[in-house]
């Protein structure tokens, strides 16, 4: 199924987000706060992970897609990306089980080329581990910018239709990486930051954003709770008037 975008169609707007997209930020200062190696930060992010996991699955949340490693965080110290590579291939072993007997869904998604040959297996033997689950899909952004997502889509389009000198955004979107999923309804970041940081650019047109201090590692449920909250007191009206917004309702 190919979504339409919230720029060519008015999207419902359910009370509960069916999507929420996560800039997981703040994993290092919250390591560093407690003169812990940033390494140390990155497994604890991992456990919040998993309770947010399962807080979106009772809060019938259907699409979780989190922001792992952006194509910008080569960038980071050879150490640093080193050991994050590591525990992505241990938190694949410990997880796609779970998620799997959780009847939850796994998609990676990001220019999967840099990885090595074991990471690459990995990821697409968990894919087709749980690609006819159901409940939940979570997708983790790995080597992943909004910017690249834009452009390889294009190129994809641009092959796809020979001859065309017009595009529209309806001939795009089956082409974006994340193209099996609605535009998220709610982005949060966490750790202070305020910004998007080459994160779905296009998907984020239209999702309410959610800003915290709260270091990843922190992130509670009652966080969770928190940001779906501050969504759900918000007027979405997609270029319309709040009058004709209170109309349809």
């Amino acid at each position: 199924m190919i979504f339409k975008s919230s720029t060519t169609v008015v999207p419902d707007v359910p009370a509960v987000p069916r999507h929420i997209a996560v800039i997981m930020d703040g994993n290092g200062r919250w390591a560093t706060k407690r003169l812990l190696p940033r390494v140390a930060g990155h497994v604890k992010g991992v456990e919040a992970v998993r309770g947010v996991v399962e807080a979106c699955v009772l809060r019938g949340v259907e699409y979780l897609t989190l922001f792992a490693f952006s194509s910008e965080n080569w960038r980071r110290p050879e150490e640093e990306v080193s050991l994050l590579m590591r525990l992505f291939v241990t938190a694949l072993e410990r997880e796609v089980s779970k998620m799997h007997a959780n009847n939850i869904r796994l998609k990676v998604v990001g220019d999967l080329s840099r990885f090595d040959a074991k990471l690459r297996e990995m990821i697409a033997n968990a894919e087709r581990r749980t690609a006819g689950n159901t409940r939940l899909t979570v997708s983790v952004c790995a080597n992943y910018g909004g910017r690249w997502d834009i452009m390889q889509a294009t190129s994809k389009m641009v092959a796809a239709n020979p001859g065309v000198t017009e595009y529209t955004e309806d001939m795009l979107a089956p082409h974006l990486a994340m193209a099996y999923a609605p535009e998220p309804d709610l982005f949060i970041r966490t750790g202070g930051e305020e910004r998007i940081s080459n994160f779905l650019l296009w998907q984020l047109a239209y999702s309410e954003l959610y800003f915290t201090d709260t270091y990843w590692p922190d992130f509670s449920v009652e966080s969770l709770d928190a940001a779906i909250a501050s969504y759900q007191s918000r007027e979405r009206r997609f270029g319309r008037t709040g009058e004709q917004v209170a109309k349809k309702n």
